[in-house]
């Protein structure tokens, strides 16, 4: 795994954090404590390894995929498919797709897998692996060479994307369920306490929920390397959500998760590169319970709880002033000095380059490879697979 430690900066620096530290209590002594938003803004300044973290062109992207173990009947009859939600996000009609464009995110949907052959849109983009996945009950709900295709193309996703955040939620049929198989899977944590309520599922089950989730554990339970766990049991959307996440957090760019899919997603990614976790700030749109056990994985809560029963995303948007008003107390309250530079003054370059050098990572000039292309070979490194020649990436 040593390949793969040079991936992603850890966020730590105590230099900056004191720095940020001391122009927080500068301001706190003018106008009062601010609460949560100054731990926030202080997180927000080591992602972006800055005294004043900015945002440009905010991205929220909806990664859609069907899943195979939908075919256990977890869904009550009549839900929509996910083509069908796809289709109603996509003219607007959610709070979500409301609440991106009055608070400036730019929303776009990202077909992974979705069953059906979607219409074109101008907001859609189509990265579509296959037609869902498999029951993981019964075989392998992907293959390993499908996971690396998802997850390059979650790579150039996030290679190509404008801006600095990147908001992250999962959508489609099944993916609670599959996401909790990843989670419980990598973090050695039973399936019930990821899992649905049972007192939620559909009457008339043939077999619960429960015994579901232990017979497709059982069929692969020799399975525990990070990625062969995401082909047995996730989603091509989680794959996907995996290399964008890489990259985003490779170019120490704000992420936003929301959702039990996005949060395996972000497990596996971490198990990848552990420092990606640095770079996340966890949100919420629904009290399935099992979310709530994801973010103690993680030992995070949501950045806000409103109550909401929304499809994933609609706390990201939601949130997402309060993380603006975080960085602007530490980019746009006066304070009657100069504006000063982004950095302490001890931080000399010469030791920003070395710091750069020794995690790796590569500035907009350093002729280095492109993240994606870094990432995907140590992906491969990890998962001890050859992907040498297998195309653009």
């Amino acid at each position: 795994m040593s390949a793969t430690r040079s991936l992603i900066a850890p966020s730590a620096n105590p230099l900056l954090e004191r720095a940020l530290q001391e122009k927080l209590q500068r301001r706190s002594a003018a106008i009062g404590s601010l609460g949560e938003l100054e731990p926030l803004a202080l997180r927000l300044g080591l992602m972006m390894n800055t005294l004043k973290p900015s945002f440009v062109d905010p991205q929220l992207i909806v990664f859609a995929a069907d899943h195979g173990i939908a075919v256990e009947g977890l869904t009550a009859p009549g839900q929509p498919t996910t083509a069908e939600q796809v289709e109603q996000l996509l003219a607007g009609r959610w709070p979500m797709a409301v609440y991106a464009r009055t608070q400036g995110l730019d929303l776009s949907v990202v077909d992974c897998g979705i069953a059906a052959d979607m219409r074109t849109h101008d907001r859609l983009l189509m990265r579509k692996i296959a037609h869902g996945t498999r029951n993981p009950r019964a075989v392998a709900a992907m293959t390993v060479d499908q996971a690396h295709a998802a997850m390059r193309a979650g790579m150039e996703i996030g290679d190509s994307l404008r801006g600095n955040v990147l908001v992250c939620a999962g959508l489609g049929v099944g993916g609670d369920e599959s996401a909790a198989l990843v989670l419980s899977r990598l973090c050695d944590v039973p399936v019930r306490e990821l899992a649905g309520d049972p007192q939620r599922q559909p009457a008339g089950q043939a077999m619960p929920l429960s015994g579901v989730l232990q017979a497709a554990q059982s069929r692969h339970r020799n399975v525990v390397d990070p990625v062969e766990v995401l082909a047995a049991f996730g989603g091509f959307e989680m794959a996907v959500m995996v290399g964008a996440m890489l990259v985003a957090a490779s170019k120490r760019h704000l992420l936003m998760v929301d959702g039990l899919p996005a949060c395996a997603a972000l497990m596996t990614a971490s198990r990848i590169a552990t420092p990606v976790t640095d770079y996340c700030i966890f949100c919420r749109s629904h009290s399935h319970r099992g979310l709530t056990r994801a973010l103690a994985l993680f030992r995070a809560s949501a950045l806000l709880e409103l109550g909401l029963e929304c499809a994933d995303g609609t706390g990201a948007t939601l949130s997402w002033p309060l993380v603006r008003s975080a960085a602007a107390l530490l980019t746009e309250v006066a304070e009657g000095e100069d504006p000063g530079p982004t950095q302490p003054g001890a931080m000399a370059a010469s030791e920003g380059a070395s710091l750069a050098a020794t995690a790796g990572v590569a500035g907009p000039d350093s002729g280095l490879a492109a993240p994606a292309a870094r990432i995907d070979a140590a992906v491969a490194a990890a998962a001890g697979v050859d992907v040498a020649g297998r195309g653009a990436r």
